[in-house]
């Protein structure tokens, strides 16, 4: 019997890392560029900005897939710039509420215009076939996730 050779390239765990990563860091160069963002404060800012209420550092990290320490440093930097505020829970003081300051709503504006140019890049890039079987391909691995 034959052996089986394990193709890394074309496991899909590692395909979709090496396109999230490519895809990630080429947007990440342009909003810190710009705004001197990481990618945690970038996601965290997104996270709310794209919430039509207040969310909970833990409901950031759930949104977003970030560990709580890196939600942490990335809501006390966007405080610091004065772009998040926290208000603290009524009822459980264990728990902050964050939004964004009109400053942090102006900032996350302009992000998205950026993002709404980077992905207009890649739409060019990839062709619209592309992007629509990918969009697709997306899809179903995110209605999997939900269906866990």
């Amino acid at each position: 019997m034959a052996e089986e050779r394990f193709e890394l390239e074309n496991f899909l765990p590692y395909r979709l890392n090496r396109a999230a990563e490519f895809v990630g860091l080429r947007f990440a160069a342009q909003y810190k560029a710009r705004y001197q963002l990481t990618r945690p404060e970038w996601r965290t800012l997104a996270a709310l900005g794209s919430s039509r209420r207040s969310m909970t550092a833990t409901e950031i990290g759930a949104h977003s897939t970030m560990h709580k320490t890196k939600v942490s440093r990335a809501v006390f930097s966007l405080e610091q710039r004065r772009w998040l505020k926290r208000e603290e829970d009524g009822r459980d003081r264990r728990f902050e509420h964050l939004a964004l300051t009109p400053a942090g709503r102006q900032a996350y504006r302009e992000l998205t215009e950026l993002a709404s140019d980077y992905q207009a890049e890649l739409h060019s890039v990839l062709g619209a076939e592309n992007m629509e079987a990918l969009s697709q391909g997306l899809g179903a691995v995110e209605r999997a996730i939900n269906d866990r």
